[in-house]
């Protein structure tokens, strides 16, 4: 199975949390890693999103078709979002776009990290791989990639 978790893009600042959207900037952002992404997706994939506008606008980017889970809401808990996706025994592709520091958390624990925080700026990926057919089982961090390194 493959990760990628996506922290939504640039968004507006006030308003009701769900209803901000993407500013321009943030639409630049989303295009560039949906472009960078599906010169490099495996298939098969599937968009999973956060029901936030801005969340939803940068999945769109990469897919008209995307799934909106309300596991992956503002606040969410990391091991919701791993439960959500099937983590680590679906199959395919799965990309995540959330928010911080839910991904952030999600990150740490599977780098397995002890840094009380670890930060994915606005518009970046973390791809990962898990490959359950090795022994011993593998986690490979394949990808972290901002919009401003496209």
């Amino acid at each position: 199975m493959d990760l990628v978790l996506w922290r939504h893009a640039d968004a507006e600042i006030g308003g009701p949390d769900l209803d901000r959207k993407l500013t321009k900037k943030g639409i630049k952002q989303s295009l560039d890693i949906a472009s960078w992404l599906k010169h490099r997706l495996l298939r098969p994939w599937k968009v999973i999103s956060s029901p936030a506008e801005r969340a939803v606008q940068t999945a769109k980017a990469l897919s008209a078709e995307i799934e909106i889970d309300y596991k992956i809401s503002p606040g969410a808990d990391h091991l919701e979002i791993l439960s959500a996706v099937g983590w680590p025994n679906s199959t395919g592709t799965v990309v995540v776009v959330g928010h911080q520091p839910t991904l952030g958390d999600v990150v740490r624990h599977l780098l397995g990290s002890s840094y009380q925080q670890l930060p994915v700026p606005k518009g970046s990926i973390f791809w990962f791989s898990y490959q359950g057919d090795l022994k011993p089982n593998q986690l490979v961090l394949r990808s972290v990639i901002g919009p401003d390194q496209v």
